[in-house]
């Protein structure tokens, strides 16, 4: 029972990184119906920015502020940073081909990760980077019986607070209404008066935010991280997107964290090496069984 356990809560910590990252796939299809390809290799830049300021500063950032100081000030800079980047890579890439069409946008989306992901390469280089031993947390509890990590906690514990603060913001706040109006109907909710610049630039600059926290948390937690890594992360929460229903909040929450939990279980009592392809194989499932996901496509209701 104790391996169960362990699996388990390796999964939701799995889960939080494709539920953060699918939260932005989300917001952007909700608001725009694109699919942001692009999205994942965000993901990949914030855990190298993640890298650089805890490990490539020589350990400035954690002697300034201790170890989980440290974290907090990196990861606040990290989200920021991704933030920005989202909100360039709206204005440059996407906003040029809106009245093109979905195609072009997709297109451009493509290119985008192509273009991120050969740069985080010449920035970075090739070779898979590690995060110093002495910046990631190692201590080990053991909680109701299950051998835990801090750090799993803390991670389990800043993403689901993230997702709560989202679905807040997205649910019960004015300017989540108007989030889910334009997500309803962008022509209806401009002729009422809802400015969806502004919840464009919302989402392009909270969608990428999250994901780069994710990156952070995904290189602390992993300790190595490639430049590629973006790619396989951003199918994986894209898939979650499709299981918990795209366009929906809390499904890509739910999807994320199930897909979490599947892969893990699968590695432990199936194969490692196998672990993508039922991930895959979920994801077609999905698409025969119940295209519109677990809780369905919609992210607004007409009142």
């Amino acid at each position: 029972m104790t391996i169960l356990q362990e699996q388990i809560i390796n999964g939701l910590t799995i889960g939080s990184f494709y539920a953060l990252v699918a939260l932005g796939y989300s917001m952007v299809y909700g608001v725009m119906k694109l699919i942001n390809f692009a999205h994942g290799d965000l993901f990949s830049l914030g855990a190298f920015l993640g890298y650089t300021v805890l490990t490539g500063t020589s350990g400035v950032v954690t002697r300034m502020f201790g170890l989980w100081g440290g974290i907090a000030c990196t990861a606040l800079v990290v989200g920021l940073s991704v933030a920005i980047a989202g909100i360039l890579m709206e204005r440059i890439a996407y906003r040029p081909v809106y009245p093109s069409g979905r195609l072009s946008l997709v297109v451009s989306a493509l290119g985008m990760s192509i273009f991120i992901q050969n740069a985080i390469m010449a920035i970075w280089g090739a070779r898979p980077q590690a995060f110093a031993a002495a910046v990631v947390p190692s201590t080990r509890l053991t909680v109701l019986g299950i051998p835990v990590t801090v750090l799993q906690i803390i991670i389990l514990a800043v993403s689901f607070l993230l997702m709560a603060a989202i679905w807040f913001i997205v649910e019960k706040t004015a300017f989540g209404a108007s989030i889910r109006a334009a997500a309803l109907d962008r022509e209806t909710a401009t002729l009422v008066g809802i400015d969806v610049r502004k919840v464009i630039f919302f989402v392009f600059a909270l969608g990428p935010g999250l994901g780069g926290i994710a990156g952070l948390m995904n290189g602390l937690y992993y300790r190595s991280i490639t430049f590629n890594m973006g790619w396989n992360y951003g199918l994986k929460a894209f898939t979650a997107t499709i299981l918990g229903g795209i366009g929906n909040i809390p499904g890509a929450m739910l999807g994320g964290l199930l897909l979490g939990i599947f892969e893990s279980l699968l590695a432990g009592y199936v194969s490692g090496a196998w672990k993508d392809v039922f991930v895959f194989l979920i994801l077609i499932l999905t698409l025969i069984f119940r295209p519109t996901g677990i809780l369905g496509e919609k992210t607004a209701e007409k009142v």
